[in-house]
Order: structure tokens, then sequence, then C-alpha cells
């Protein structure tokens, strides 16, 4: 057969390899038959088609992204590489170039490239500093309509933590986000009253019942540990909402005893733990002329053995904060299954792209089981050193058991957004 072409809708993929763990089997990798009736996953039945051993796994789910920075750097690269100049960078062009037309044009292309490379859910963070905040968030609820049934989309707000006050300002931002069904974001970074900043805006959290995602120690200063004081705070406000904490950078640079010891205190809170690694690679440690030696990846083995939920995602994309990417998650879990070495590991690790995101966003969980949908990814491979070796452009993306046209936008279609005044 064209491996690129599945002729039905209602099929029976027989001779394909499924990641155990989806068919709860210890086996690494196994060899069975998947039948596919009316865009769900059925006990048997439709045309059978020899998928040749052919890979396949449930749509992914990227559950830290930045949809609204995305594809920005034709007008506004990074001059360095550094983290601080991507601050300056983006806030300039903010300031002179968010407007609705502009966020539209560039979060559809972003979105139409993950749609093509096998996402089914996404999660993206605003940038919600007043008056962004009432741009991004009004247009960000027309798209998650816009994309209904493609991609189910989710919003956080994102603000630094010295602008959660305490006379209550920032509860108009707490409230749009909530009216826009949201998530309560931060960045958290050390200042002397992070602790009084950081129950405040848990406080509001817990009064509208929002989960909360945090941007935390995304450095390489070993003396950050805002994740260590979120999860002290949360246990100690009894915190129920769901808690998400990205990057944990400084862990790696941390004494054992003290980064396990705050590992301990995050697995008896309950936060999920989402890794960055493509962007804390580009950003952390760079210096001109010096070849960077702390690479920034957070402890992930070392949560995973704490019955910590770890997963990983795509982050930026081809703006000041990462240069590269395109919201291919599969590139995300090559690039972090080699970083992270994960391959002499659990035979698991694929949880940390399809249901471990799923569980800590809620959105629908990725599944092989009967009745679910048939939103699934077929790749021309047999393994996965097969699969890690090669781009995989040739995947076969279904969703509701029918396959998909898979084209890529043109970066010539933003062209008139990377003019700038």
């Amino acid at each position: 057969m064209d491996f690129r072409k599945i002729e039905a809708n209602d099929v029976r993929l027989e001779n394909v390899t499924v990641p155990g763990w989806l068919l709860n089997c210890q086996e690494d990798l196994v060899q069975t038959n998947i039948s596919i009736l009316d865009g769900k996953i059925a006990v048997e039945g439709g045309k059978p088609v020899n998928m040749n051993r052919a890979l396949l796994i449930p749509a992914f789910v990227d559950m830290h992204t930045h949809l609204d920075k995305g594809h920005i750097w034709g007008r506004a690269p990074n001059p360095d590489g550094r983290f601080e100049s991507a601050l300056e960078v983006v806030t300039v062009d903010r300031q002179r170039n968010w407007s609705a037309l502009d966020l539209q044009a560039r979060m559809t292309f972003a979105l139409r490239c993950a749609y093509a490379y096998g996402t089914q859910s996404i999660r993206t963070h605003l940038d919600s500093i007043p008056p962004q905040d009432q741009i991004s968030w009004p247009l960000f609820s027309e798209l998650r309509q816009e994309w209904a049934g493609k991609i189910d989309l989710q919003g956080v707000c994102l603000i630094g933590v010295d602008a959660i006050d305490f006379d209550g300002s920032f509860s108009q931002t707490a409230d749009l986000v909530a009216r826009s069904g949201g998530v309560l974001g931060m960045v958290a970074y050390p200042i002397p009253d992070f602790r009084d900043r950081l129950r405040t805006f848990l406080a509001m959290a817990q009064e509208r019942q929002l989960a909360v995602d945090f941007h935390a120690d995304e450095t390489l200063d070993s003396e950050a540990e805002c994740l260590r004081i979120i999860a002290e705070t949360a246990s100690e406000m009894r915190f129920e909402n769901s808690i998400v904490v990205g990057h944990c950078c400084s862990l790696s640079m941390q004494e054992s005893t003290r980064a396990l010891n705050t590992l301990d205190k995050v697995a008896r809170a309950g936060i999920h733990i989402v890794s960055l690694p493509m962007c804390n690679l580009y950003l952390q440690d760079r210096q001109a002329g010096v070849t960077p030696r702390s690479r920034g990846i957070t402890l992930v083995h070392e949560m995973k053995n704490r019955g910590i939920s770890v997963s990983f995602a795509s982050d930026n994309t081809r703006d000041p904060f990462f240069a590269y990417g395109d919201l291919d998650m599969l590139e995300v879990m090559r690039e972090a299954i080699r970083l992270g070495h994960l391959d002499h590991s659990d035979r698991d690790w694929s949880r940390a792209f399809l249901t471990n995101p799923a569980a800590a966003c809620g959105f629908e969980e990725p599944s092989l089981e009967v009745g679910s949908a048939a939103d699934l990814l077929l790749f021309n491979a047999r393994n996965w050193n097969e699969l890690f070796s090669r781009p995989q452009s040739d995947r076969i993306v279904l969703r509701a058991g029918r396959q998909i046209e898979r084209v890529l936008p043109n970066y010539c279609e933003l062209d008139e957004q990377m003019r700038t005044p």
C-alpha cells in the first residue's frame, strides 16, 4: 500500500505497533489490530488494511505553548539569543504590533501547523498585561470556537508575580480569565514578598475555582526556589485545583539533597510538571563565544520516580524565546528522548506527550479503548529507533477515523504581518 493514503474510513488497521501501556501490557511495543467504525475505535470490523507494523499512537496533547508570541521572528528577532533580550524584544513588539488582526493571523498559522502534525489539544499562555488582555482574550475565545472539533484550546493568563497586587486590581484580569473559561497563570521569580503575592494569587484562583499554571525557575541560578515555595504554599493553603509548573531549570544546578527534598514537597502537593527542553536549551547558559555547558533540563527522572506527573511541550515557536520549532509534538518527543536520556529508562515515557498532559489540563485523555474517538497518528516506522531517526514527514493523521489533508501553511502567508510600521 501507499503509506500516505488509507482509502476507506471504516477500516481494520492490521499489524500495527502500539506502545504496550496503551493496551495495559508490560511490553514496550505490541503488534495488534485496530478497528475503526463510524469514527470510533471498535472491537472488530472494517476493511482490512495491512499497515506493515507501522507505529500507531493517539493524537498529541501540547500543554504549554505561546500562540500569541508565535512567528514574530521575521520582525522581532532576538539579537543575541539571551533570555533578557527576548523579554525586551517581545515587550516592544507586543506594544507596537499585537492587534487582534495580527494575533488572528499568527495564531491561526500556528494552529494549522499543529493540526497537520497531529495535535488534538493545546494549552496556550496569553500575555495579559493590560491593555493586551482586552485584545488577546476575546480573540482567543473566537479562535477556540472556530477550532472546536479540530483542536481543543485552553488559555492561561501570563503575568509576572510583581503584578499580583494586594489592592485587588489583578482581580479584573482574574475575572476575565474566569469568564473565558481559562486558567490563572503567573511567571514566578524571586522577589522579597513572593510568598505573600503567591498566597494572594492562589486565593484568587480558589475563589473562582480556577486551575493555576506557573512559569517558575527558568534560570540556572541555584538560589531560585520558586517551585519549592509554590509546593509549600499550596500544601499550607490546601489548594485543591490543578497546579502545573513549567521549566524548573534551577533544580539541575542545586545540591542533590536540596533538590530532591523539593521534589518530595512537589509530590505531596500533587503538582504537575511540564518540561520545555527545546526552549530552555536555546536560552540557558548562552554567552557570546562560549560553549554552553549547563543545559537546563529539569530533573524529570527523579520526578517520575516520585510519582510526579511529568509532561513535555513545545513552548515558544519562531519568536525571541525560541527561534525555531513548528508545534510538531513529534519533534518535542524526539528531542526530549535524546536530551533527557529517556530511551534507556521506563517503557512508558510516551505518556508524557499524551495522557499526562491531558490529565494535567483536564483535556479528554488520548486512548485506544473501544468507543474512543479514532484520533490517531500512524508513522512509517516499526519501533522507537526508526521513529526518531527520520523526520516522519509522511505520517498519517486520522481525526474521527478520517484521514486529514496534511498541508502546512507557507511562511509567505505571514509576510504582511512582518511589515512593521
